[in-house]
């Protein structure tokens, strides 16, 4: 066994060792697998998507646009002790667009609303592994878990909505809990909550909880899509408990809030992470998105009648003019989820966003390869269609010049304008060439189409506005790859991503800020 692997083992022991003793029970004695050996006075459930024919497979529930599915109805006295899902979905993003609910005690209201990839771990419906104590994502963002503790006295009702306009094909999911004879009289309810503001609203920080009653705060997941270039996370964290004017608890910066220091990198541990980072530095570009966690599980903030968490959104940018600010409000597009127990009843929340309200952006395709074949201009080169898996229809403009002389362009439309991070979808492999991109006549960015292995790729071509009208997109042949046999090109399509929010033209941030 390596070195590497035995300390990663050593220090997730140690961690979970830290946990154990954090939260006060005696009998667990620093130990997590401590009364393993004591026999249980629980019985032991679980509620599963399994198919009701034992003999037989498909096990899974659809759910229709639109449609919620019960997946759990417990009698209790209960604990919940474990969460397990999968999930086939033809929306992308359904991550987000796919909502978790759980009532207590047949409680009108939720004590749990959060769209499924925010409860468990990540935001904006991306699919991504990472690791903490209580959350676990595998299977590259397609299996989570969540072992977080949930008692319930008479009853627990578990729903998942479908809130997108495409079918989830294929819902797998566990549900392991205990059924007790009663609770301890301090067991407190789980709760967790999902808030967004798209974008942040200028002179107020951003409302992480707003929470009426008595029990302890334990997480907050937030994410964030950057609105433009620049670091967003000079905010600080404050906590107003039991009604004080003053926070109690006061910050000193995002990353510190989340245990990180000088900028965030994609990272992940027990108790705090960024599993989602897309930038290459600290300093985020515009259309980045990012997802940390903090996960109060050794510190629980306490409070006995009331709790208002709240983060600043402030951070640096640059100006047209050139000049910089490094402490000014942002108006990137936050999200956010909760995690608390509390004493029922809770207070009631706002309704949750509709599904595709959830989304920072929406992505659409302004040019396919495969359909602009006979309107594309080009050098005298082969110019054909490709089968490629993984293509739009399973098909490729496949552009074939012999040498450096090679160029393509290719004609698009624009309904009306937009502001879009635009993305090329393009096809690597051992025969492909260098290209120089032209988007309207001006340089967009170069692209190495070589790789050794067969493999289609995005490629960023960076923050643009489209005014409405005909646009021409143009590859030239600057070369190839010393390792490459050729000089090939091979296109899928060219993609939108269009911000749900753009500042107003003509204004900066400075132009933004709240007046005295």
């Amino acid at each position: 066994m390596s070195t590497k692997i035995i300390g990663n083992m050593l220090s997730i022991i140690v961690t979970a060792l830290i946990a154990c003793a954090a939260t006060g029970n005696a009998k667990a004695q620093g130990n997590p697998i401590d009364g393993l050996e004591r026999l249980k006075n629980f019985e032991t459930r679980r509620a599963s998507s399994c198919n009701t024919n034992l003999s037989a497979n498909g096990d899974a529930r659809p759910i229709k646009p639109g449609d919620t599915l019960t997946i759990a109805e417990l009698e209790g006295p209960g604990v919940i002790t474990h969460f397990w899902f999968t999930i086939a979905h033809e929306a992308k993003f359904y991550s987000r667009l796919m909502t978790l609910r759980i009532y207590w005690d047949g409680e009108e209201h939720p004590s749990v609303e959060c769209p499924i990839g925010d409860f468990f771990g990540i935001g904006h419906g991306v699919d991504k592994s990472f690791m903490s104590l209580p959350i676990r994502v595998t299977s590259n963002g397609r299996a989570r878990n969540c072992y977080w503790r949930m008692p319930f006295g008479k009853s627990a009702r578990i729903t998942v909505s479908n809130d997108s306009d495409k079918p989830c094909r294929a819902l797998f999911y566990y549900v392991d809990w205990q059924k007790h004879e009663s609770l301890p009289a301090d067991a407190a309810y789980f709760h967790a909550t999902y808030r967004q503001e798209h974008p942040c609203v200028m002179g107020r920080n951003y409302l992480l909880a707003e929470i009426v009653g008595c029990g302890h705060y334990v997480g907050t997941i937030q994410s964030v899509y950057h609105i433009s270039d620049g670091w967003y996370g000079e905010g600080d964290d404050f906590f107003f408990i039991d009604g004080e004017k003053e926070p109690r608890l006061r910050g000193t910066g995002t990353e510190d809030y989340f245990c990180d220091a000088w900028g965030f990198r994609e990272q992940d541990g027990p108790f705090y992470g960024t599993p989602l980072w897309e930038s290459a530095s600290d300093i985020a570009k515009a259309g980045d998105r990012s997802t940390a966690y903090r996960l109060h599980l050794p510190d629980p903030v306490v409070f006995k009648k009331s709790l208002r968490a709240e983060i600043e959104h402030k951070g640096s940018q640059t100006f047209p003019d050139g000049t910089k600010n490094g402490f000014i409000e942002r108006d990137d597009l936050m999200s956010s989820v909760a995690f608390w127990y509390q004493v029922e009843p809770h207070k009631p929340w706002p309704a949750l966003p509709s599904g595709p309200d959830r989304l920072p952006f929406h992505d659409t395709v302004l040019a396919v390869g495969w359909k602009s074949l006979e309107q594309a201009r080009r050098s005298e080169h082969p110019l054909t269609t490709q089968n490629i898996a993984g293509a739009t229809d399973g098909k490729q403009m496949f552009f074939r010049p012999e040498d450096e002389k090679g160029w393509l362009e290719m004609p698009f439309h624009v309904e009306k304008e937009v502001t879009a991070d635009l993305t090329l979808r393009m096809l690597r492999a051992g025969d492909y060439g260098k290209y120089r991109v032209l988007l309207d006549g001006k340089a967009a960015g170069t692209l190495d189409l070589f790789s050794p292995n067969l493999k289609m790729a995005g490629d960023a071509l960076g923050r643009h506005t489209l005014k409405a009208g005909d646009h021409a997109l143009r590859f030239e042949c600057v070369g190839r790859n010393a390792a490459s046999k050729g000089y090939f090109l091979g296109f899928d399509c060219l993609q939108a991503r269009i911000p749900v929010y753009a500042r107003p033209a003509g204004k900066d941030l400075r132009d933004l800020q709240a007046k005295p």
